[in-house]
């Protein structure tokens, strides 16, 4: 097994994700099997109980994991299928050694950070690096590593200790260390700088790792000069410094390195790059103040509009702004959420309310699902999107003027969507409904069916703790909703449609997780095939009528 490290300096947030993903990409390309392994340093086990406002979206795996965002990175760029176990966090780390410890597996030696946390560490990388992700038999060729952090964090030292030992251990032939760092310029004086990189590269040699390649960000291409500088300074061979810096879209990372076959992805990059005519969606959502809280949803979108020729144009949409409490409180932010809303309509454009927890800006979403369906503009639902739409169509069709979920309000007298029993009530972390799931098309003359492609059933990744109550289907459907999808007991509805409606499709999973770049999501593809009003004419095509 090869092993490749990929730490970060100076400044968090420089792209190591993606740097690690570029890096596999090229690997790939060369003929390679690659595995990726992500260290997280927090304490926390896993990423589910975390606010996206702190730490971005939660990505979930087929396995039900609730991991970093990253990992989606590398599912996108690789086109693999990774476990829970290719997260490692400090929490992971330390219960499995105290659940040891209190086993008495130790045999009452002094359990310490050295040799026991770092050896834990090292076991866990080795045995999840030959776990197959790529649907073929055997372990990979090369597991590439990030390490979060950046160097110098005290929460990483254990982990860096522990990668210390392992590429001692695996020997020079078999571990590679990337180390991404900024090189800045600051506006008064115009000079690239490389001394914040020399003093991160100084750190890292002090915890016994030396860098064998520095990927440099920068906003512009590198000097000659710059490079020098950094070779001399930092010990790296001026051949080994790549330079990553500000692209039109990620898509051209993978090219900044001298590439071997990578055709499919230069042609994505400038396919891109070339694209003149936009999409609008109004994402009308919780946590619009940081984008990265739903960076699948937002990479579904671009997979789906580049496949139809499209740039995504997205509008974001604070729920909590369209709400009539808004109009009094903050007037100004009020009128421009139902102006961007309203100027989406008009457009023939489409409406998004991705998932989400907790009742701030539900009422917003209500008003924005009746606004779509109202008005007959696409309308795609995800997980409380779908939910959402079942409370505003019984609200305002049935006349169950308090029809709520039993999360916003456990007194409602209409409880249209209900707490499940495949979870916790007094427990966050891991008890949800999570991971993939089959859902049973209950028929094929439906939307979803035509845009999967399948008659039968899709698999898709879930995570969600409350459902639409299966004792008010027969009443939501004699008043024209229909739920078309279903899982395996019949019990739990996994996908909604109007039929009367052009593209007003609710679904309870999550399709975004598995959106790949050259293999869009079917519904993602659908809203925006709905959106440009080309919908029709593509399923009269895959259907061959």
């Amino acid at each position: 097994m090869k092993y490749v490290l990929i730490s970060g300096g100076v400044v968090s947030g420089l792209g190591k994700g993606v740097t690690a993903s570029s890096i596999g990409v090229v690997l790939k390309a060369c003929g390679l099997r690659v595995t990726s392994i992500k260290i997280d340093p927090y304490l926390n086990i896993d990423a589910g109980t975390m606010s996206p406002f702190e730490h971005g979206e939660v990505f979930v795996l087929d396995d039900g994991g609730e991991v970093d965002l990253d990992l989606g990175n590398y599912e996108r760029f690789l086109d693999v299928t990774l476990t829970k176990d290719n997260n490692i966090t400090t929490g992971k780390i330390y219960q499995s050694v105290l659940e040891k410890e209190r086993k008495g597996d130790y045999l009452g030696k002094t359990v310490q950070v050295v040799p026991h946390i770092t050896d834990a560490i090292k076991d866990w990388i080795e045995s999840v690096a030959v776990i197959p992700v790529d649907g073929k038999e055997g372990p990979a060729d090369v597991c590439v590593i990030e390490l979060g952090g950046t160097v110098g964090d005290i929460e990483s030292m254990p982990f860096i200790e522990a990668l210390r030992q392992l590429s001692f251990q695996v020997g020079p032939d078999n571990f590679c260390l990337i180390h991404v760092s900024l090189v800045p310029v600051l506006g008064v004086v115009g000079e690239q700088k490389t001394k914040p990189t020399q003093h991160s590269v100084r750190e890292l040699r002090a915890l016994g790792l030396t860098p064998h390649l520095l990927t440099s960000r920068s906003a512009e291409p590198l000097l000659e000069s710059t490079k020098e500088k950094l070779s001399k300074f930092c010990h790296v061979p001026i051949e080994n410094i790549l330079n990553i810096h500000d692209v039109p879209n990620i898509w051209h990372i993978p090219l900044q390195a001298t590439p071997p076959d990578l055709q499919q992805w230069t042609e994505m990059a400038e396919t891109f790059d070339s694209l003149t005519e936009s999409v609008r969606i109004a994402m009308v959502g919780k946590y619009v103040g940081l984008t990265d809280s739903y960076l699948s949803v937002v990479k579904a979108l671009l997979h789906a509009c580049v496949a139809r020729s499209f740039k995504p144009s997205i509008d974001w949409i604070a729920a909590s702004d369209l709400e009539d409490e808004s109009a009094k409180s903050t007037p100004e932010a009020h009128a421009a959420a139902w102006t961007t809303l309203k100027v989406n309509a008009l457009a023939l454009h489409c409406v998004l309310v991705p998932g989400g927890f907790g009742d701030r800006g539900v009422r917003g979403m209500m008003l924005a699902a009746k606004y779509a369906r109202e008005n007959n503009v696409p309308y795609l639902g995800i997980c409380l999107g779908m939910q959402i739409s079942v409370i505003e169509f019984a609200r305002s069709v049935l006349g169950w003027e308090k029809a709520n979920s039993v999360e916003f309000d456990a007194q409602t007298p209409n409880p249209v969507v209900i707490f499940m029993p495949e979870g916790s009530r007094t427990h966050m972390g891991s008890t949800m409904r999570l991971g993939s799931r089959r859902t049973l098309l209950q028929t094929s003359d439906c939307i979803t069916s035509k845009l999967y492609g399948s008659s039968e059933y899709v698999d898709e990744r879930h995570r969600h703790r409350y459902e639409v109550n299966p004792d008010v289907i027969g009443t939501l459907e004699e008043a024209g909703l229909q739920f078309v999808g279903k899982d395996e007991s019949g019990k739990r509805m996994e996908i909604l449609e109007l039929p009367s409606h052009p593209f007003y499709v609710g679904v309870q999973f999550h399709p975004e997780f598995k959106s790949r770049p050259a293999r869009p999501s079917a519904l993602f593809l659908g809203l925006i095939l709905a959106a440009t009003g080309k919908l029709e004419a593509y399923i009269s095509r895959q259907n061959g009528s």
